[in-house]
């Protein structure tokens, strides 16, 4: 899979589908792996992340994500100056497994 880090369309595996001052949704789709790495990493260095006191991931519609993209995510949470509080939703059982393998149960909240 080839994946374009300047395109933010609806086919792209991860984009923030919500950005304001007080919070940000991201919504992520498909299978988040190794090629798409470097779109989610792009992607969480975007301005519009930084100010939002709260994140919310929308995983609904996420078949798989590898563990290198998972603690790409903690990373960002966890070195922000002022951390975000952070909902996981409707995550699949095994995206879940593999957040929870990667630590980030520490720092967010999974809803259905």
């Amino acid at each position: 899979m080839t994946v374009d880090p300047h395109h933010s369309g609806q086919n792209a595996p991860v984009r923030i589908a919500e950005a304001d001052g007080q919070r940000a949704v991201l919504a992520f789709s498909g299978t988040l792996d190794a090629p798409a790495l470097g779109l989610l990493e792009e992607l969480l260095l975007d301005p519009r992340l930084r100010q939002p006191g709260a994140w919310v991931l929308e995983m609904g519609d996420l078949e798989h994500i590898d563990l290198a993209c998972a603690y790409a995510l903690l990373r960002t949470v966890t070195r922000t100056p002022a951390p975000a509080t952070l909902t996981v939703r409707g995550a699949r059982p095994a995206v879940h497994r593999t957040l929870r393998q990667a630590g980030l149960d520490t720092v967010a909240t999974f809803t259905e």
